[in-house]
């Protein structure tokens, strides 16, 4: 059975890339070196990588990467763009929810609403990251952006529907209070040029949920933070007018 999430990136590599939710990759690998201290040593998981943007240049700049991701299309989108650089990235077609890592990575990141928090059910998101957290070492830290549940709690619906969906026209859009989860019809132009409608399904959270999930998996430092774009900072204080949160967590 075909899958929004699996339609959208079928063929949407290049225009993906020309998002202006996608623009911000330097600012973002730049809080992602901060966070683990500019050590070269440290192996990365890119899970959810997409066209590869931060794993390319996280590559760049001396990491060992490995990127995985579910579409065909955005990695191969992602093996020329490093072919193209000069670096060397192990990409991987595979279901977040499939993953099988075990104490690998001394970092899992998923920028972008990377894999998690798309899936049709919270125990498809749940997987997600606790397979992020099995592929962890000790000590090993997540960072991840996700929907942020306040953002459509405190405003109206109508503010709500005119902001929620970024590149592409809502032709219907509900969220739904008791789920928090936003069921939308959007329509995208794919890189052909072609127009696609999509029944769009994605999962809202407030931090107290997220800091549950991550307590359970054995995080024990976990901070959550407003999201900017292309500027993460630890300073950012989350509050209702955040679309995104960041997450940064370690565990034990």
């Amino acid at each position: 059975m075909s899958t929004w999430y699996k339609d959208l990136f079928e063929n949407y590599a290049r225009t993906y890339d020309k998002e202006s939710f996608t623009q911000g990759t330097i600012g973002e690998v730049d809080f992602i070196e901060k966070e683990i201290n500019f050590d070269k040593t440290k192996k990365i998981l890119d899970l959810g990588c997409g066209t590869g943007r931060h794993s390319v240049e996280l590559a760049k700049r001396g990491y060992n990467i490995t990127g995985v991701d579910l579409s065909a299309s955005q990695l191969n989108r992602a093996k020329k763009k490093a072919k193209e650089s000069g670096v060397a990235v192990r990409f991987i077609q595979e279901d977040a929810r499939e993953l099988n890592f075990t104490d690998e990575f001394d970092l899992v990141i998923m920028i972008c609403e990377g894999a998690f928090p798309l899936m049709e059910t919270d125990a498809m998101n749940y997987k997600i990251l606790e397979n992020a957290a099995r592929a962890l070492k000790s000590k090993g830290k997540i960072i991840f952006t996700t929907l942020n549940g306040l953002y459509p709690l405190f405003h109206s619906v109508k503010d709500f529907v005119n902001s929620a969906v970024q590149g592409a026209s809502s032709v219907e859009n509900t969220f739904d209070i008791l789920t928090f989860r936003d069921k939308s019809t959007v329509e995208i132009t794919d890189d052909d040029g072609k127009k696609k409608v999509l029944n769009c399904n994605e999962r809202y959270y407030v931090p107290s949920e997220i800091t549950w999930y991550l307590k359970s998996l054995k995080f024990e430092t976990i901070d959550i933070c407003g999201c900017k774009l292309g500027n993460y900072s630890r300073a950012d204080k989350l509050t209702t007018e955040d679309f995104e949160m960041l997450v940064i967590a370690e565990k034990g």
